[in-house]
């Protein structure tokens, strides 16, 4: 039983050292992500559409 009292003190001891993000750092964060994930779907799709009509345009020479 002491061992089990000993791991939450050292849990408890361990959430107190957490930095918790304030509000801004996490908007930032947040926008950084989305405005990333929105330029890679956007390269994605351009890549996928040329990689499209490259191959349209192959299979209709041969």
């Amino acid at each position: 039983m002491d061992k089990i009292k000993h791991f939450f003190v050292g849990v408890k001891a361990e959430f107190r050292k957490i930095i918790w993000p304030t509000k801004d750092d996490i908007i930032k964060q947040t926008t950084a992500v989305v405005v990333v994930s929105a330029i890679c779907c956007a390269l994605i799709a351009v890549l996928d559409y040329a990689f499209e009509y490259g191959m349209n345009f192959i299979t209709s020479v041969f």
